[in-house]
């Protein structure tokens, strides 16, 4: 899962002004679609699966109380997953658009709050998402999405930055707080695993590939140690779940030749039984004969 958190400069995603270019950009494979007969995906948010761009627009441009002329005035967070990660997320369009809106409204954002040390939930954020189907080939869409955040909480009070860093500091110049985007990433990454059922390789996770890029010699090789030793362990216990597997089929069989084994037996010993069975019926049948005629003669 490829996280970014965007905005500054002159491009796109410039920030210090009206969110209008963004919302423009994101809105670039609209008219493709439709010519195409394909489903178009508007904004959203929180509570809402249908938000124009101009109601986005006018949200984030007038929620910027006290903030100066040159202060961001939003960014934006893209979500993207691998190829294996979409196909955990469903088998349509419809099903992997649907898992995406719901793991950026109860996860991401949710992490996205709680990353400020504040208080706040998903609900305190100010955000529109818009979810993008990039084409990768002649039948194949690479499907992410981009989420437009106000630097201002919805009640327009609290500032909100998360390209801050001083987490853990209870006053950094203009800005109280911080966020740990670190905290955030793992987070985000760990809940799609949950939510999804997604077996991710230790080689695939946020921890070692941030360590590849930014670690020292010494992490890196503890964690290329690390990702050996997971890798082992998930080997030997595949292992074993084979072994399982195959014994299975020769226990139920063994099973099978053991209970034909005491049906046969059962059958052995009918058959030798069988006269000594009609020789005892015969006697008890005698017996009552004589008990019949003495009970007579007594009368």
């Amino acid at each position: 899962m490829n996280i970014k958190i965007q905005g500054g400069g002159s491009g796109t995603y410039a920030n210090t002004g009206s969110c209008t270019g963004v919302t423009t950009y994101l809105q670039h494979e609209d008219l493709e679609r439709m010519k195409n007969g394909q489903e178009v995906q508007p904004f959203f948010n929180n509570s809402r699966d249908y938000i124009s761009a101009q109601e986005v627009t006018f949200k984030i441009d007038n929620n910027k109380a006290k903030l100066s002329r040159n202060d961001a005035k939003f960014y934006v967070i893209t979500v993207s997953p691998s190829s294996r990660e979409l196909e955990k997320m469903g088998k349509t369009e419809k099903e992997q658009a649907e898992a995406m809106r719901k793991y950026v409204r109860d996860d991401v954002m949710q992490h996205y709050a709680e990353g400020f040390g504040k208080g706040l939930n998903k609900e305190d954020i100010e955000y529109y998402g818009k979810i993008h189907f990039e084409r990768k080939g002649a039948d194949r869409y690479d499907m992410h999405a981009h989420i437009i955040v106000s630097r201002k909480d919805r009640s327009n009070t609290r500032k909100l930055s998360p390209k801050t860093n001083h987490t853990g500091k209870k006053n950094c110049g203009n800005v109280k707080g911080g966020f740990d985007r670190t905290d955030f990433f793992r987070k985000c990454e760990s809940s799609f695993d949950k939510r999804t059922g997604y077996d991710r390789a230790p080689e695939q996770t946020f921890d070692y590939l941030n360590t590849m890029k930014n670690g020292s010699p010494k992490e890196i090789f503890q964690k290329k140690e690390w990702a050996e030793r997971v890798n082992h362990e998930r080997l030997e216990k595949m292992k074993a779940e084979w072994n399982r597997d195959l014994q299975k089929p020769h226990q139920e069989q063994g099973r099978e030749e053991i209970q034909q084994q005491g049906n046969s037996i059962s059958q052995v010993l009918d058959i030798n039984q069988a006269p000594q069975r009609k020789k005892q019926q015969e006697e008890e049948l005698d017996q009552s004969r004589k008990k019949s005629r003495g009970f007579g003669m007594g009368m």
